[in-house]
């Protein structure tokens, strides 16, 4: 689809009575894109890979790509005024889009950022902030999950211990049975962090853990925060939109990112920050410091100097694309757990072994137990597992060791995991060539001390 005239302002923007309609969310019949449609899209992978991975990077459809393509190209044709007349409607026509897919209060309350990282250090940055400057007593905690991205990790370092803030690390166990589990170790970690009258200043929680991948009751989380007096709650959603349902007015969190890139097939890279309105918003600020500054954090990310912003202005055509499938999002998304779960299961009872959670705690995604045979014992036994299947195999898929404290060695319990994605895009057959490589490397007696030479 050709970007359209920007001369008609209703439709690109700048009319905030247009804008503020929903968008469209299904599509008819009569229109549904069809599975041939599904394999030119995504004709541009690698062929005679399993692409089983979706969560790592997401997978962008050829027509968004062309789309991106002359969105960069009408921006290069006349840079002045495409920057002066132009780039803002289209950045507020994006932002608008998401506001009504995660049912935020204002446009206002949505800024486009590069991707979950940056959110996490505009997020973090202000609570360090709030710490140096005395606001926040010295001491006083910021709550994680032990399975926060290791950026997270490094954002608080980076920003907050510094500062004088301590972290409270609230441990997940794996594989897990129920969400009680969860619910259980987070309000101890609260407690922790009350303890000899300090406070609890920020709650980082999860929407979907990474590795190992787990759906967390973050509405539930959220409502035990506001009960405990937490002052804020940021929602780690990276792998969120287009995965699992998100409304932020339901979820209740202070700050709540996703990347748009992941699940909801944009390209790389692209994410959105909610930050709901309070007194504190005037003093969120990106942390690359352009001419916007101090004119609210929306605007401010929408223009950090001169770079490519079209990933951020295909979101239109995203929502078109994803409208071609019965259901749209919700429908896909649907599609993908039911998938993944059968796909799952197939696995686990092809290896004797069992998915790392209950089916309604995956997403598009699912960990399911590797074959002890294989003696997965370590982070490097795991990378060089996935690095044997990528490079013998064909399968491109994320492997996860999982620590047994209480043995010398894995014989008799599951420590290692696969995380497969299924997105549209994918097949049957992806998840039995990783199911017929794994019992492969079984019968030919492998381990993966053996991969470590190579």
């Amino acid at each position: 689809m050709e970007p359209a005239n920007d001369d008609d302002h209703r439709a690109n923007g700048s009319d905030h009575s247009h804008l503020a309609k929903k968008p469209k969310l299904s599509t008819s019949s009569s229109s549904l894109i069809t599975d041939f449609e599904i394999r030119e899209e995504f004709a541009h992978h690698q062929p005679g890979i399993a692409r089983i991975n979706n969560g790592s990077f997401g997978s962008c459809p050829a027509s968004i790509i062309a789309a991106q393509k002359r969105w960069q190209l009408r921006f290069l044709q006349q840079p002045d005024d495409f920057f002066l007349n132009h780039l803002q409607k289209r950045i507020l026509h994006s932002r608008t889009i998401i506001k009504d897919v995660i049912n935020a209060e204002h446009v206002d309350e949505v800024s486009l950022v590069d991707n979950a990282t940056t959110a996490a250090a505009i997020v973090l940055q202000h609570v360090g902030w709030a710490f140096a400057e005395g606001r926040f007593k010295k001491g006083d905690a910021v709550v994680m999950l032990h399975c926060a991205f290791q950026a997270v990790k490094k954002s608080i370092e980076a920003y907050v211990t510094r500062a004088g803030g301590s972290v409270i690390v609230v441990h997940l166990p794996f594989p897990l049975r129920s969400e009680v589990e969860i619910v259980a170790e987070f309000r101890k970690a609260l407690a922790k962090g009350k303890a000899n009258g300090k406070k609890v200043r920020l709650a980082i929680i999860d929407h979907i853990t990474s590795m190992p991948c787990v759906v967390i009751p973050v509405r539930d989380l959220v409502k035990i925060c506001r009960e405990e007096g937490v002052e804020r709650v940021f929602v780690d959603a990276a792998h969120a939109i287009g995965s699992v349902p998100v409304d932020v007015k339901e979820i209740g969190a202070d700050f709540y990112v996703s990347n748009l890139h992941k699940w909801f097939f944009c390209p790389p890279s692209v994410a959105f920050l909610y930050c709901r309105k309070s007194p504190v918003s005037p003093d969120l600020h990106h942390p690359v410091v352009s001419h916007e500054y101090g004119n609210g954090l929306a605007i401010e990310s929408a223009w950090i100097g001169t770079r490519d912003y079209s990933s951020q202005l295909v979101i239109p055509e995203v929502l078109e694309f994803i409208n071609r499938f019965e259901g749209g999002i919700e429908g896909i998304r649907l599609r993908n757990h039911k998938a993944v779960i059968e796909m799952g299961q197939m696995l686990a009872n092809a290896w004797g072994t069992s998915l790392g959670c209950p089916p309604d705690m995956s997403p598009g995604m699912a960990m399911v137990g590797l074959p002890v045979n294989l003696r997965i014992l370590s982070d490097k036994d795991a990378l060089n597992l996935r690095n044997r299947l990528r490079n013998h195999f064909g399968v491109e898929v994320p492997i996860h060791y999982e620590e047994i404290k209480e043995l010398q060695d894995g014989d008799g319990y599951v420590t290692g995991y696969a995380r497969i994605s299924h997105q549209v895009y994918n097949k049957v057959d992806d998840y039995i060539k990783l199911k017929d490589a794994i019992l492969q490397l079984v019968r030919d007696g492998v381990t993966c001390k053996m991969l470590h030479s190579e």
